[in-house]
């Protein structure tokens, strides 16, 4: 119940605020990350970060959390059509290779190193629509490199 009562909270005070001057693709991944989030939350994930950043290393963790036991790094890609390539085909070798050195300075807190996995989920917004995009979750694609 909570998480539809946040929910609601953040759409209410997105429609109070005023419109943000960031460029039409990153309000798309802003909103898909947003959604990703409260999925993942609905899922039984327990959320432990949002966009973090390591002064090291280039990029960032769109989402951190706990499936069960297992430590998830969760890259989350939005798109408003599928016309070129699906959005988690843009995790390219590049990309994991980053996402990997940014989770290994997110691990340096942790004497362990718990079980742990990378997942991907793509957010489709067809027709502009707000409401009810498309959402698939892909588990443990790729290992820490």
């Amino acid at each position: 119940m909570s998480g539809r009562l946040t929910r609601a909270a953040v759409r209410a005070l997105d429609r109070l605020l005023p419109a943000s001057k960031k460029a039409e693709h990153l309000q798309t991944g802003a909103k898909g990350e947003e959604e990703a989030y409260f999925y993942l939350r609905r899922l039984g994930y327990v959320m432990v970060a949002r966009n973090w950043r390591s002064p090291r290393r280039k990029g960032e963790l769109d989402l951190v959390g706990w499936d069960g036991d297992t430590l998830c790094f969760v890259e989350v890609k939005t798109r408003t059509t599928m016309d070129v390539k699906p959005a988690e085909a843009a995790v390219d070798a590049d990309k994991r290779r980053d996402l990997s050195a940014v989770a290994r300075e997110f691990l340096r807190r942790f004497p362990l190193r718990p079980p742990l996995r990378f997942d991907i989920i793509s957010i489709y917004y067809f027709d502009g629509s707000a409401e009810r995009p498309q959402v698939t979750l892909f588990k443990d694609c790729f290992p820490l490199s």
